[in-house]
């Protein structure tokens, strides 16, 4: 294969799998390294790269591809840092530290004896990889989450441990190598401290002083907005290099380090930064899946055998659980919760990246390390990858809700607004079962919002630290509907991290906002909410008139178009229910067409007219099933 077209298909490769992931809501890290073992069927990377430069398939492939890859995982290391606010440790902090020092250290020792039982390994083998297999890791961790949608204390103990415990296991596997495996006969541990202290000494100076150094000269606009994103990633790049050189494996506590410093600081805005980071990582975890599992060959995995089997199984039932209760034994988190974090724990990049490196230093010091099982590190590293991956993307919802910690619904909707239409529009949502809330700087408004019995929130949905504290279990979009047009489009652009782009809604634009140079920017706005010049003044304007909002169950007797005709062809349709509770919103972009069996939610601004006189040829064709609106009904409003 060409050199520029085996390039050219990893991120291919790696796009597709996660877009496959998505569109089936499995596990993105799984659908990958399943992309990775059958690319492995055609192109092996280490002979494909030792083939380029004539050089030894078992050490030139390698000794080229793991800087590439090291470079790799610092970048995701450095964006999960990004996402760690000191904020979420009122929640998640003492049991994110326990989880990361007590069951750290439950979790090499169990690991270790597992594999030392089960594999057969030497003690010092095993050792390595318990410390290796210590690690979680964020490209596996989050989107299980964003899966799953666990209790918010829940998410940020996982988030904080998957990210933290990376190079505390990178750490704690140098530490092995080098004293246990390296210097078996005479280990000192005073030598092994010495090496501990200087690393973490290396790994946080050296990030405290990168992000300190960023955030100084962005601060004074010492760089332009256009090199903010790549002047941090290349700072990273190179602290983290230094850090390695001055201390093995210190850079991953180098970037991680450096990327908490930069997102709790407040001298300067880092969202330009962050996005870029996220779509990076995004790439890079998609080709990092891809090489490295199309360096494992199917032959190899099942050489393992039953042995390899038992040693997953006891990863899963034996020691996370264990390591998970003793270390949380007395924490804040409930039984429950315990029990979830007990029953998340897959390994992702860092793990398969750190094996292959130590499996390639093993392979250097051969002569001296005639260690039996050496070969099949790697091997069993990804073994556990897979398997852990597999079993938690596909039982992690079904325990969180048998647990009642899963958001089971995302069908409710969060309201920027709290005028009389859009609180009379939100009642006849909650009327059909949609959870809603409302939120607003006015406290006159949102007191009334919570005298008719909706949940409403007193807050400016601007700001960063109001909208991290929304209570958003159940909630799935966003629909700004403020009077202000400039505050929508800014509300729909703060809210992309919290939803999907599709679930982002604004209503139209003024007309003086609509066109011409002193217009607002249209790709600055959500997706255009109801019908076409539905603003918020035309509504206002049309309920102060006299219409109301009205919810009425379609049927086959009863459809959409008789339900128009019933009101003389002027009721605006605004959103709809599907049979199955599913709620639908109608854009400009995408107009809904009602069908029976579906709660229609429409504005109606004029006195329907009695059934007995809707042109029909036969009236009992449109007789209202039990649930809609009867003459009864109509007449009492009227």
């Amino acid at each position: 294969m060409d050199l520029l077209l085996y390039l050219a298909m990893i991120p291919a490769l790696g796009v597709t799998a996660q877009w496959l992931a998505w569109r089936t809501n499995l596990p993105s890290i799984l659908l990958l390294l399943l992309f990775g073992l059958l690319m492995g069927f055609f192109v092996q990377p280490d002979s494909f790269l030792a083939k380029l430069v004539d050089g030894d398939p078992d050490r030139t492939g390698p000794e080229l591809l793991f800087p590439v890859i090291s470079l790799s995982v610092a970048v995701i290391m450095f964006e999960g840092g990004l996402s760690l606010k000191f904020h979420e440790l009122r929640e998640a902090g003492s049991a994110a530290f326990r989880l990361v020092t007590v069951g750290a250290l439950i979790t090499f020792i169990g690991t270790a004896a597992a594999a030392h039982w089960t594999l057969g390994f030497a003690w010092p083998l095993s050792l390595l990889l318990g410390a290796i297999l210590v690690v979680t890791g964020p490209t596996v961790i989050g989107p299980l989450l964003r899966q799953v949608r666990p209790t918010r204390r829940v998410a940020s103990t996982l988030k904080w441990e998957g990210i933290v415990i990376d190079p505390i296991g990178a750490v704690l596997a140098v530490l092995v190598f080098e004293n246990v495996l390296l210097h078996s006969a005479q280990t000192d541990f005073a030598s092994a401290a010495w090496m501990l202290g200087k690393t973490t000494l290396v790994g946080v100076g050296m990030g405290v002083a990168g992000g300190a150094f960023l955030t100084s000269i962005f601060r004074r606009f010492w760089v332009p907005d256009h090199l903010h994103g790549i002047g941090t990633l290349a700072v990273a790049l190179v602290l983290y290099a230094i850090s390695n050189t001055l201390a093995h494996e210190s850079g991953l506590i180098t970037v991680t380090v450096m990327g908490i410093w930069l997102t709790n600081q407040h001298k300067f805005d880092i969202e330009h930064i962050v996005e870029l980071k996220e779509n990076l990582r995004t790439l890079l975890i998609g080709c990092l899946f891809i090489v490295l599992g199309s360096r494992v060959q199917l032959e190899d995995l099942t050489a393992i055998g039953w042995p390899g089997l038992a040693f997953l199984i006891l990863m899963i039932l034996l020691v996370r659980p264990i390591s998970v209760f003793i270390s949380l034994l007395g924490s804040p988190l409930t039984w429950r919760e315990q029990a979830f974090v007990a029953s998340l724990a897959p390994r992702g990049i860092v793990a398969a990246a750190v094996s292959s490196v130590f499996a390639l230093e093993m392979e250097r010091h051969g002569e001296t390390l005639a260690i039996a099982g050496a070969d099949q590190l790697a091997t069993v590293t990804f073994l556990v990858i897979v398997g852990t991956v597999a079993i938690y993307g596909m039982l992690a919802s079904p325990i969180a809700k048998l647990l009642g910690l899963a958001d089971e619904s995302t069908n409710g909707v969060l309201i920027a607004g709290a005028d009389d239409w859009v609180r009379d529009y939100a009642l006849e949502l909650q009327k059909a079962g949609i959870s809603v809330l409302l939120v607003d700087t006015n406290f006159n408004k949102v007191s009334q919002a919570r005298v008719s019995g909706l949940r409403a929130e007193c807050i400016n949905i601007l700001n960063e630290h109001a909208r991290i504290d929304l209570p958003l279990a159940g909630i799935g979009r966003f629909l700004a509907m403020t009077p202000n047009d400039e505050v929508n489009s800014l509300a729909v652009r703060e809210c992309r991290e919290l939803f999907d782009r599709v679930k982002l809604y604004q209503l139209t634009f003024n007309a003086k906002n609509s066109q011409g140079r002193r217009g607002l920017t249209r790709n600055l706005m959500g997706r255009p909410l109801f019908n076409e010049g539905w603003t918020f003044s035309k509504i206002r304007e049309t309920v102060h008139s006299g219409a109301q909002f009205k919810a009425t169950r379609l049927s086959e007797s009863f459809t959409y178009p008789e339900f128009q005709r019933r009101y003389n062809d002027t009721a605006e349709l605004f959103s709809l229910i599907k049979s199955d509770g599913t709620l639908q919103v109608n854009t400009v972009d995408a107009p809904l067409v009602p069908e029976p069996g579906q709660t229609i939610i429409c504005l109606v601004s004029s006195v329907p007219i009695p059934l007995d006189h809707v042109a029909t040829e036969n009236k009992s064709e449109i007789e209202p099933e039990p649930g809609t609106e009867t003459d009864s009904q109509t007449d009492s409003q009227t």
